[in-house]
């Protein structure tokens, strides 16, 4: 066995993620250790991110449970493993969630030109399904209940940047709040982000934007960005969708103006206009362009800005791994506390994966980690991850004739097996 692969890194990047002293000192200001101190609440941190391969890919308490006693040795009633799921246990979860966000990075392989940004950063939402009873998440179908989760993705560093959950019907473009935390950064969206005035706050922050053009935005052109060879069609002071049709070359690069109505102050609106960048790359299929807008400089080309639109694929993969590997879509409860607790106890186990992949990609550089497949790699053995850490915190392996024991037993001496059930029954009727 190669050195670089002992445990020992493991241990390591996970205990630096969250000291003990970090988790207990956290857990006390959250008022969720008591007295009596049953459970380990390190440990219980580590379950609720390692501990749901135990119950296939569900997310439930259930499931927690017996991932604990397994890597604790440690049987517990019900009742008290149930009662420590608490809003301060989710408030607990989100604090080291903010705290890891901070710590976590992962080499990453943009071009040098990329130099130019803070990061590159992607906003989307997903919307997940719920217990139909939860009336907190109300869904577009009435008998239905679901989440939406939005989030801020950092691609420089493959981790999440800033999430929010909300029902399904909130609008993800409301939960998107430009600032000068934009500044120096690229921010990717879809067409649910479209708005030209986010694109002038994003412009008046010192941020960068990329999005697709709508296809029926018909934006007055005030300047070119690029030189045609021969008789090219005159495009300035032209609306875009009255030359679209005429045009046959590869590429568009005009730089056009936007009008847009600034924020309502003492009842009055005032209209506004800025001029950013479109650019337009033929797709041969379609024999028609893939438009996009920006306030990108020329440094990038317009085939450039294509591919870099290309990038939003990453949250999209982002959210099937959540919901395929790490069980976001399987929450089996109908309290709305715990629905938000296991959603943070997700995005934590999202975030301990990319944190174990820099671990390799710092140890083996010239190795191709990809992700997905790492993803599944990691959650295939984040039980036995669980069960070394609890061991190194001092617990004992696990008696697996004990946990076979506690876990197989009927829970309830009054509570009959169907046989049971049927000889009574008998037995009643034969004493009548």
């Amino acid at each position: 066995m190669l050195k670089e692969l002992s445990p020992d890194p493991i241990r390591r990047r996970l205990t630096s993620l969250f000291p003990a002293e970090l988790v207990e000192d956290m857990a006390r200001e959250r008022d969720v250790v008591q007295r009596n101190r049953k459970v380990d609440i390190t440990v219980l941190v580590w379950t609720l991110i390692l501990g749901f391969a135990v119950d296939g890919e569900a997310r439930t308490i259930a499931g927690f449970q017996r991932a604990y006693s397994a890597a604790t040795n440690q049987t517990l009633s019900r009742s008290s493993f149930y009662d420590r799921f608490t809003p301060a246990l989710a408030a607990l979860l989100s604090d080291l969630l903010e705290h890891t966000l901070e710590e976590v990075a992962v080499p990453h392989t943009i071009a040098p030109r990329f130099e130019l940004f803070r990061e590159v950063l992607i906003a989307d939402a997903t919307v997940f399904r719920l217990h139909r009873l939860l009336s907190e998440f109300p869904a577009t179908h009435s008998d239905q209940s679901g989440a939406k989760l939005h989030l801020v993705q950092n691609t420089t560093t493959h981790t999440i940047e800033r999430f929010k959950l909300t029902d399904e019907y909130t609008h993800e473009s409301s939960q998107l709040r430009t600032g000068s935390w934009l500044r120096g950064r690229l921010l990717l969206f879809d067409l649910g982000f479209y708005s030209f005035r986010r694109f002038a706050l994003i412009e008046e922050n010192s941020g960068f934007f990329l999005t697709r053009l709508k296809s029926n935005a018909d934006l007055l052109i005030v300047g070119k960005r690029r030189k045609w060879r021969g008789r090219a069609i005159s495009l300035l002071g032209r609306r875009l969708q009255e030359v679209l049709g005429d045009l046959t070359r590869e590429i568009i690069d005009v730089t056009v103006e936007i009008s847009f109505k600034r924020r309502a102050y003492a009842g009055k609106q005032s209209t506004d206009t800025m001029e950013f960048r479109v650019v337009g790359v033929r797709n041969e299929d379609t024999d028609d362009y893939h438009q996009y807008v920006t306030n990108l400089p020329d440094a990038f080309t317009p085939r450039q800005i294509a591919a870099l639109y290309g990038l939003r694929w990453e949250v999209e993969l982002l959210f099937r791994e959540l919901k395929s590997l790490y069980g976001l879509e399987k929450f089996q409860t109908s309290d709305p506390a715990i629905v938000h607790l296991l959603v943070v106890a997700a995005l934590l186990t999202l975030t301990v994966s990319r944190a174990l992949l820099g671990v390799f990609q710092e140890l083996f550089p010239k190795t191709v980690f990809p992700r997905e497949r790492w993803a599944k790699t990691f959650r295939s053995l984040a039980q036995l991850i669980l069960e070394d850490l609890a061991q190194s915190f001092g617990h004992p392996p696990p008696n697996l004739s004990e946990l076979m024991f506690h876990g197989a037993r009927q829970p309830e001496k009054s509570r009959l097996l169907l046989s049971e059930r049927v000889a009574e029954a008998f037995m009643r009727r034969y004493s009548a």
